[in-house]
């Protein structure tokens, strides 16, 4: 018997908004421990919530760049839960009444595409954090996270692989991206996501029972931990026994789950609406004028660039993965216009740096678009050749210098005397009269090893165009 994963994601954002969502503390990431908190965020006696217009406004721009609906009035409801690190015993969330819902998002997987659909986008607050002892036996808790505004977004089970939920997840993080309104760094928690996902023989309708993953936090682990608990799923299926539903951890380290607790429905939770904060109205004007400040989005951009600029779907689709690696792309496009070969350069020379052993983001890329681009220009005016040009880049790599400094103080412009170039290669012809024989004889392979002592006699400076015509010049001749 064959299965089919059905697969739900629910996405939570961090919004960069500069204080929480319902007080005036700040939302800097790094602090020490309990510092960034206050009497509100803390849950004490007497406080009252005030909801930060900010988030509002950022959750509406993922609603529209997501083509959800949105639900006016909408309010805040209280999630009712204990565990250590939630101050107040219950979060501020949305239930019945979410800022958006309906929605949708086209993604790419497996050579074909599909739509994802998206239930609802909420706002809500985010818990503490808890800091377990490797030790001893105890944890701590940092509040510092309490209260910092979270933008649930939750998608409906259209996901049939883990290759389809990646492909989803990767485009709402370039979209948050692209907003600017969450920094989708995974590794601080700013970008998280769990997964519900089941089995269910092909061909029927109905769904099995789920399990939900936690505590993923990468793509890659997210990948991971999919196909493990689709092979564990599909194990105890096909011995007989039924899956249970429940909350499972993934542990990175041993690439497996640990049940973490059964799983939780909504009436779990005893929600009802927060009595501390009035529904939010939102007036189809604000929207509107919302809706107009919205950037170019992944989707368009990629199609610009392939039209505009005459590239491959795959390099469009590539640059444009990223706000941050396009922003770059047309910077050094404005110094270099060559679309193409400044895009097999970045997909080629500069991502392979960047995903070396440091892993470093575009944003701190130590060459500038205009550098790259000034690279390039030397090599098509035959200042350096692109051998040469490989390594020059790598010292723009380590140095941050552009290429001009670096071919300066290193000797390295590109010798296209053609006098000069000519006295080398009668030199060469006449200290290999064999091999010139051969050439002449038909074998035209050996114009390579011409060049090559030519190279090695100019340290690799010598321009290979000119060199090419000089020997096919002098070799032709008896």
């Amino acid at each position: 018997m064959d299965f089919e994963p059905v697969i739900g994601l629910e996405v939570h954002a961090q919004l960069k908004t500069e204080s929480k969502i319902f007080c005036g503390c700040t939302t800097a990431f790094g602090a020490p421990p309990n510092t960034n908190t206050c009497q509100v965020c803390l849950g004490m006696p007497g406080v009252l919530p005030v909801l930060n217009k900010k988030v509002v406004e950022y959750t509406i721009k993922m609603a529209l760049a997501t083509e959800c609906t949105i639900t006016t009035p909408n309010r805040f409801a209280r999630k009712n839960y204990f565990y250590p690190d939630l101050p107040k015993g219950y979060q501020i969330s949305q239930f019945e009444l979410p800022i958006a819902e309906h929605g949708r998002l086209e993604v790419e997987a497996g050579g074909r595409k599909k739509r994802i659909g998206i239930t609802r986008i909420h706002m809500e607050e985010d818990a503490g954090k808890l800091v377990h002892d490797e030790r001893e036996a105890l944890s701590y808790v940092d509040l510092n996270r309490t209260g910092v505004p979270l933008m649930e977004i939750v998608s409906e089970p259209d996901m049939r692989s883990p290759e389809e939920a990646i492909a989803y997840l990767k485009k709402l993080h370039a979209i948050l991206r692209y907003l600017d309104i969450c920094d989708g760094n995974m590794q601080e928690g700013s970008f998280r996501c769990d997964a519900n996902i089941s089995l269910r023989p092909v061909g029927q309708e109905e769904f099995g029972t789920r399990t939900e993953l936690k505590n993923m936090n990468s793509f890659r682990n997210v990948e991971r931990a999919l196909e493990y608990e689709i092979r564990r799923q599909r194990d105890v299926l096909l011995d007989g026994g039924k899956v249970v539903q429940e909350t499972l951890l993934w542990d990175a380290d041993r690439n497996v789950t640990n049940s973490m607790r059964g799983k939780e429905e909504a009436h779990d939770y005893r929600y009802f609406p927060d009595p501390d904060l009035i529904p939010v109205v939102i007036a189809e004007d604000w929207v509107e004028d919302i809706r107009k400040t919205l950037p170019e989005l992944p989707d368009e951009r990629r199609q610009r660039f392939a039209s505009s600029f005459g590239l491959p779907e795959y390099d469009a689709e590539v640059l444009t993965s990223s706000k941050d690696l396009a922003d770059y792309f047309e910077a050094a496009l404005a110094v270099y216009p060559l679309a193409k070969k400044l895009s097999n350069w970045m997909m080629t020379e500069l991502m392979r740096e960047l995903k070396g052993e440091d892993s470093i983001d575009i944003g701190g890329c130590p060459i500038s678009p205009e550098n790259l681009g000034g690279l390039l220009n030397m090599i098509d005016s035959g200042t350096i050749s692109g051998k040469i040009a490989k390594s020059v880049f790598m010292d723009m790599m380590a140095s941050g210098k552009d290429a001009e400094t670096l071919v300066k103080e290193k000797n390295l412009l590109q010798v296209s005397d053609e006098g000069e170039l000519l006295t080398m290669v009668r030199e060469i012809i006449a200290a290999n009269p064999g091999q010139a024989a051969d050439f002449r004889a038909g074998k035209t392979k050996l114009m390579g090893y011409f060049v090559g002592q030519l190279m090695q006699k100019t340290k690799g400076k010598a321009n290979p165009k000119i060199a090419n015509r000089l020997f096919s010049q002098e070799l032709g001749r008896e």
